[in-house]
């Protein structure tokens, strides 16, 4: 690594010092042998004691660098590790992860655009789970329950029928259009789906078999039904937002009129 490259390359100075302190230690300690027997001169004598003055010195210097220059690679490797640390911290801040496996359904954000806690980033979604959103009147709210059956037609499908079940009742009403959210889920969706998509879907909360019914919109003021011998009174009871159930006083195969809009 390069801290062993650094600290390698101080050690051979070092080796190399010492191995100069050596020997600069044995031409001095000699000199000094003879000078001390009055043998040389006073010149010679000097310039061995200099010498191996220097070394030692130059040894010491070095020993003081390579302590140093450990110490600084130390406190910059302990550096490195703590700015990595806060860069895995800062990654992990930053990383937009889904708490839901699914399909990104929209981006809200470009590249570059700052991006805040407060504000959306993507619409993910499941995707093959899909909820059916319905608004129910407030009126007919009281006869919605959980787990009842819903038929759905769908614009994309070309009045193909699919059915469902009721999963969930909000209760609180939206003033703005006076109405309920209720929530259902596919039997069998459709091959494919996508967010958003329009339809038309009945709840089914009660069923009645072999009943005469006709076409909503051919009744008139809610109780009144247009034949060939005049107005009509009628009793209704089930209906959907096609056709309304017929209980007294229409014959069935009686000709009725579609009243003037």
């Amino acid at each position: 690594s390069g801290s062993a490259a650094v600290l390698g390359s101080i050690e051979d100075e070092i080796l190399a010092a010492r191995l100069k302190l050596s020997d600069d230690s044995v031409n001095y300690y000699r000199q000094k042998n003879l000078w001390d027997q009055e043998i040389g001169s006073k010149q010679a004598y000097d310039s061995k004691k200099l010498n191996y003055q220097l070394s030692r010195n130059a040894l010491s210097l070095l020993n003081d660098k390579y302590h140093r220059t450990q110490s600084e690679l130390q406190t910059q490797l302990q550096q490195a590790r703590n700015n990595y640390q806060t860069s895995l911290t800062t990654t992990r801040d930053f990383t937009v992860k889904s708490k839901m496996h699914g399909t990104v359904y929209a981006l809200f954000k470009e590249p570059g655009e700052a991006v805040t806690t407060l504000e959306p980033l993507a619409l993910v979604g499941s995707g093959s789970r899909f909820v059916i959103e319905m608004l129910v009147d407030e009126v007919d709210i009281v006869k919605i329950e959980t787990g009842q059956q819903v038929i759905v037609v769908l614009d994309a499908y070309n009045g193909q029928v699919f059915s469902g079940r009721v999963s969930k009742i909000y209760p609180r009403k939206d003033e703005r259009n006076q109405t309920f959210l209720v929530e259902a889920r596919f039997d069998a969706p459709p091959t494919k789906l996508y967010p958003g998509l329009s339809g038309e879907a009945n709840i089914v909360i009660a069923t009645r078999e072999h009943v005469m019914v006709i076409p909503k919109d051919y009744l008139v003021d809610g109780q009144w039904v247009l034949t060939g011998e005049g107005k009509v009174e009628v009793r209704t009871g089930l209906q959907n937002l096609d056709s309304i159930e017929i209980i007294t006083d229409l014959e069935e195969g009686t000709w009725i009129e579609r009243p003037e809009e």
